[in-house]
């Protein structure tokens, strides 16, 4: 398919916005659906909504089919050795928190380390400084290069043989950098630390495996992936995973229960109390297959093109500042225009019908790192084309104009 035929499946992308056709640059924060897992959707509430594994009629065995379909689909997505590898939660953060309460908790103490980078979302950095206060572990960072990348030699001087956790994220979601999680893992099995990767923004955009990467945990979400919001999953080595307990407590994740002990289900399950995302489950596998129909190589291909498009556009313009490196980047551009703040930027955008994200991005150290406040970010996915950069471009230019007397 190509990018106007892809275009076609995202009914939300027919509207106009402020009198304007809709450009939407805001897929980093949450990508838009296609009508293949819109229908899934519809398809499951219309005809198979029933809870899963406990049921023996037939609208509970084919609820519990497409739950369970749904987790073999995201298993040979990302190169899982199993199934039984895949736990499904709300999303990375979840996922993330799970590893820090169960995992890290568990194997902590005082003297250890876990390192992690300046360029980390919110969600991989506070689990770990509440893993570090509960347990008084010291919580160490990589330091980054001036354009905000990551030089291996900085890895190997910050991880030592009292580091017990590494976790990195994948693509940064405002720098667009792509890390070296794979020379990162065997950096931290040399020292006997464990390796988490963020992989919320690297899941959508590019092909995934976690036994090439020889991560030992792996989060994603998949309302960046095409699918709904409110579902993701966390991969973890089995070996691990047998070793977590679990967080939640309640129906679903148990074996037995007697009135002062219980023990727990097998993997996946005993990670998964209370009734299950079942028709997020079923959103993520039709997002998964819609993404491999189009080919997840194909839409890496077309995110760093349209990504080096728009930073060449860009950065024609007078005033604006772009965030992390030229190169080895994917999917976003994260700027500043002159000294007008970035929500002014995004007002004005907006009034055009351009879509694009303005703040801190869940990334408040690293918005300090870089000496600024907030930021403005264009990102981008399968959906976009060479003229959504084109419209930006103008929109900026407009935006330059309105606010001159804030501009140089």
């Amino acid at each position: 398919m190509n990018t106007a035929e892809i275009r076609e499946l995202f009914p939300i992308l027919k509207q106009e916005v402020n009198g304007h056709p809709l450009v939407y640059l805001d897929s980093a924060a949450t990508s838009q659906k296609p009508i293949q897992v819109i229908e899934a959707l519809k398809h499951y509430y219309e005809w198979d909504n029933a809870n899963v594994h406990r049921g023996v009629h037939t609208l509970g065995s084919r609820a519990t089919d497409a739950y369970e379909g749904a987790r073999a689909k995201v298993a040979k997505f990302i190169g899982a050795a199993g199934e039984q590898e895949i736990i499904f939660t709300r999303g990375t953060t979840t996922a993330i928190n799970l590893v820090a309460s169960s995992y890290a908790r568990s194997v902590l103490k005082e003297g250890d380390e876990i390192v992690i980078t300046p360029m980390e979302h919110h969600s991989n950095l506070i689990p770990w400084q509440q893993a570090a206060k509960a347990t008084g572990a010291t919580l160490k960072y990589i330091p980054l290069q001036p354009d905000g990348s990551i030089a291996l030699a900085d890895v190997e001087s910050t991880i030592t043989d009292r580091t017990k956790i590494v976790s990195v994220v994948y693509i940064s979601n405002v720098l667009g950098v792509v890390n070296p999680v794979k020379e990162i893992a065997k950096i931290a099995h040399k020292h006997g630390a464990k390796m988490v990767v963020d992989g919320a923004q690297s899941t959508p955009h590019m092909k995934v495996d976690v036994q090439d990467l020889d991560c030992d945990f792996y989060a994603l979400s998949g309302h960046k992936m095409c699918a709904p919001t409110g579902i993701g999953a966390l991969y973890g080595k089995k070996a691990l995973l047998e070793e977590m307990e679990p967080v939640e407590f309640g129906g679903e994740m148990i074996d037995h229960v007697d009135l002062y002990n219980s023990t727990w289900k097998e993997l996946p399950w005993k990670f998964e109390g209370g009734t299950p995302i079942i028709a997020g489950a079923v959103g993520l596998g039709a997002a998964i297959d819609f993404l491999q129909e189009v080919g997840i190589e194909n839409v890496y291909q077309h995110d760093v093109q349209l990504t080096q498009y728009a930073l060449d556009r860009m950065t024609q313009l007078e005033d604006l500042t772009v965030y992390g490196p030229m190169t080895n980047r994917a999917g976003l551009v994260t700027f500043n225009l002159g000294d007008v703040h970035p929500h002014d930027v995004a007002t004005v955008l907006d009034a055009e019908g351009i879509a694009i994200r303005a703040g801190h991005h869940c990334c408040q150290p690293l918005m300090r790192w870089l000496e600024v406040s907030s930021t403005a970010r264009a990102s981008f996915y399968l959906y976009n084309t060479e003229q959504d950069i084109d419209r930006l471009v103008m929109a900026l230019q407009k935006t330059k104009e309105y606010f001159g007397h804030a501009i140089g």
